[in-house]
């Protein structure tokens, strides 16, 4: 199987809307079947992205998200050294990227005639910072070839686990600098101060005891499981709406072929039914013709 070329077509596909995805992805891979089988047969295999992801690609093909990008080391680098004013900088320079990317992806879902609504810009918002805050998901949304949108979750490194349509051909999004990811969400984790001491009173009711704390970890780990869960049951509905699709097509295409049979089929019978008439009208031809012979044989008896 030829990786780059199956990455082209992908690359191509993922920027048709949608709703003409499977019948493109048809029509490309029945165009390869002739050059290379094992190809077209994993073209037949790519998912159709999902409304979100085909934003970020549509903006990948323009190379609109560079400067997001390119923005994350600095943003790790500031994270990593504590510097307060950088760091708050660099996050109101992330939000205007962020806003003006949304705002870019949301015009060219638009021109291709299908708008975003506000629950898919959001998560286009999510994955742009995903890509800042993680190298590798920064190559994912980079390569055009996004099938699912991303997310940060605190300093944990992005979820990629079928989040491109062909893997192989984006090495960075597995392997990139190893820099850990950086905490998109600010104050989530944010501690209440502890009380002021207060003087004993002895005829007063002893207040109850705080509740434990909750654990962050065992948060993220819970959202991580849920997250995993749900993109795992997203894929296999995503997986049986393709097959269902190619089965519906294959249904058509074979309903095609027996109405072509069965126009074949009516047209013989009618020849058969036309020479059937043609072979009574001789043979009433023929009857005619002996009657008026035997007629005229008696008559010359006579």
């Amino acid at each position: 199987m030829d990786i780059d070329t199956l990455a082209e077509v992908a690359r191509e596909l993922l920027l048709v809307a949608p709703a003409d995805f499977v019948t493109e992805r048809t029509a490309r891979q029945r165009a390869m079947r002739a050059d290379n089988r094992d190809t077209a047969a994993a073209i037949g295999k790519l998912r159709k992205p999902a409304p979100a992801a085909w934003v970020i690609d549509l903006l990948a093909n323009e190379q609109a998200l560079d400067e997001a990008v390119d923005l994350g080391p600095s943003l790790r680098e500031a994270q990593a050294n504590a510097d307060p004013q950088e760091i708050s900088a660099l996050r109101r320079q992330r939000t205007s990227v962020v806003t003006a990317l949304a705002q870019a992806g949301a015009d060219l879902a638009s021109d291709a005639g299908h708008p975003a609504t506000t629950a898919v810009l959001e998560q286009v918002r999510a994955t742009i910072e995903a890509a800042m805050a993680d190298p590798h998901a920064g190559a994912a949304v980079r390569s055009g070839l996004l099938v699912q949108p991303l997310e940060s979750v605190g300093f944990e490194d992005v979820d990629l686990d079928g989040a491109l349509a062909v893997p192989d051909a984006v090495p960075d999004a597995w392997s990139g600098s190893g820099a850990p990811p950086i905490d998109i969400a600010e104050g989530r984790r944010a501690r209440k101060s502890p009380r002021a001491s207060r003087p004993s009173e002895p005829d007063r009711t002893p207040e109850p005891e705080p509740a434990p704390e909750a654990d962050p970890a065992a948060e993220r780990r819970a959202a991580r499981q849920a997250e995993t869960v749900a993109r795992t049951e997203s894929r296999e509905a995503d997986a049986a709406l393709d097959t269902a699709e190619r089965d519906l097509e294959a249904a058509e295409d074979r309903r095609a072929e027996l109405a072509r049979e069965l126009e074949r089929a009516t047209a013989e019978v009618e020849r058969l039914e036309r020479s059937r008439d043609d072979a009574e009208t001789t043979s009433d031809r023929a009857r005619d013709l002996l009657a008026a012979a035997q007629e005229h044989r008696r008559s010359l008896g006579h």
